[in-house]
């Protein structure tokens, strides 16, 4: 039973304290940038509003927004994408802020990565440890001294921001292989467009409907010079059973180019072609889908049944683009994260235009230390974690979690690092009869040919369950449209 409705949606709310709230100063108080949105969803009234939210998630079903959860025993593991109708924004001077640096930091992670793979003279003067850098899962030697079409390493990017109590972004981490969550922030404006349009025509926001085209334009500028001037671009797929198949059939249909599997390539003199009723054809650039390590039998995992044997080859020949580039494992290491800022430094001899949280990483043997002594205090993450998964929260653990962890650490220090628990900022969100505060983060999506664009907003996922900091998808965790406004 839902409980008795307010006329105007955000009455009632309160921000969490000790938060930054992306929308309210205070009780009553929208922030000046934000106050036409807020009017106009109070005039809606919550039972419209509810109204709106509830079409909103029959157009996601219809649609077939889905993802999938592994291992899920509850059966059925393709879900619908939870989705919150009322949207984050964005200020144009904060966007403005995170557009260089991240921008910056894409610039550095791509030079780190040529320079990793070839002449590591950032390991030689010493300002990323050579153990580190060798020991990582990510860094694949087979690499070393293969040079990619164009010189770039990362075409799509997606990195993780958050935002401290004291309102500054952070980076938390880089995604720099094969970056997922795209397809959502495009289906959620597409969405907002059509259920809370009489909000959105008049509240001056930047689009987001160009990302395809520029995703497609920025890769086909890295193509092999024998490509000319209408490079053969496709989308290789693991297939239907990938937890993100919607979002590669979807960019592939968006940007008007094949989606192909494995079984569909094939390689012959150094040279990828695909299967089509007319014969065979050269491919110039791969948008790829699949890890490295299952990317290709011939030169990394034998038994993998979704590589395409000798594509390596034909990349190392410089034959194929692949977006994105092998062995980008390694610059997104949380074990590497903490040596970004000196990457910077001393690849563009700038400072770095956004902070990242303090990291300590248990390989070092004091820095261990003071993990294992303030495990009860700390976020600690194992380095090859993903999805929320592989990580305590040690505010929130119990204490059996917590020696778990001490366990594991002592075992395999490299393994792991740790954060101080940063109090995520949190957004007004509709949870079916009143809007009340969750944390969210923020995923942009960067995207670097001969130039870099970064996508204006991203994707913003929140924590749905009261009082988590959890925002994946895999875990409960939903999405909301991210408005950039105009400046």
């Amino acid at each position: 039973m839902h409980a008795k409705q307010t006329t105007a949606p955000f009455s009632e709310y309160t921000p969490l304290p000790g938060t930054f709230d992306e929308v309210f100063e205070a009780r009553d108080k929208p922030r000046e940038a934000f106050a036409a949105t807020v009017s106009l969803i109070n005039a809606m009234g919550a039972a419209e509003l509810r109204t709106r939210q509830r079409l909103a998630g029959k157009a996601l079903l219809t649609g077939g927004i889905t993802f999938n959860v592994y291992g899920d025993r509850r059966g059925g593991v393709e879900r619908i994408f939870p989705f919150d109708v009322i949207p984050r924004i964005v200020a144009a001077e904060d966007w403005e802020h995170i557009d260089s640096g991240l921008s910056q930091r894409i610039r550095a992670l791509n030079m780190f990565l040529a320079d990793v793979y070839g002449d590591q003279r950032i390991i030689a003067e010493g300002h990323v440890p050579r153990d580190v850098v060798e020991s990582s899962t990510g860094f694949l030697e087979k690499m070393v001294g293969v040079r990619p079409p164009g010189g770039v390493y990362v075409q799509v990017a997606g990195i993780d921001l958050i935002r401290g109590a004291d309102g500054r972004f952070l980076v938390l981490e880089d995604n720099l292989r094969t970056p997922s969550g795209v397809s959502y922030v495009l289906e959620n404006r597409a969405v907002m467009k059509r259920v809370l349009a009489p909000v959105l025509s008049k509240i001056d926001i930047r689009p987001v409907d160009e990302y395809p085209s520029r995703l497609r334009n920025a890769i086909s500028s890295l193509a092999p010079e024998r490509a000319g001037d209408h490079p053969r671009v496709v989308v290789l797929t693991p297939g239907p059973y990938n937890s993100a198949y919607f979002e590669h059939t979807f960019l592939a249909r968006r940007m008007g180019c094949d989606l192909v599997c494995p079984t569909d390539l094939f390689v012959h003199d150094d040279t990828v072609f695909v299967k089509t009723t007319a014969g065979p054809q050269r491919v110039d650039v791969i948008y790829r889908r699949i890890d490295d390590d299952f990317l290709d039998p011939e030169a990394f995992r034998a038994d993998s049944l979704l590589g395409v044997r000798g594509i390596v080859r034909a990349y190392a020949r410089g034959n194929v683009t692949l977006a994105n580039g092998i062995g980008n494992g390694v610059a997104d290491d949380k074990g590497v994260y903490p040596y970004v800022p000196a990457m910077i430094r001393f690849y563009l001899s700038e400072e770095p235009i956004l902070g990242q949280v303090e990291t300590y990483h248990c390989e070092n043997a004091a820095e261990r230390d003071h993990v294992l002594q303030n495990l009860a205090s700390m976020v600690t993450k194992d380095v090859n974690g993903s999805g929320g998964y592989g990580m305590l929260i040690g505010p929130r653990a119990a204490p059996a979690e917590i020696e778990e962890f001490r366990q594991r650490i002592k075992q395999r220090p490299r393994s792991y690092i740790a954060q101080p628990l940063v109090e995520l900022s949190a957004c007004p969100t509709w949870l079916g009869d009143r809007i009340a505060p969750r944390r969210v983060d923020l995923r942009p999506f960067i995207v670097t040919g001969r130039s870099t664009w970064v996508l204006p907003g991203g994707l913003t996922r929140v924590a749905l369950a009261e009082g988590s900091y959890v925002v994946n998808s895999s875990q409960g965790g939903g999405s909301k449209d991210t408005w950039v406004l105009q400046r």
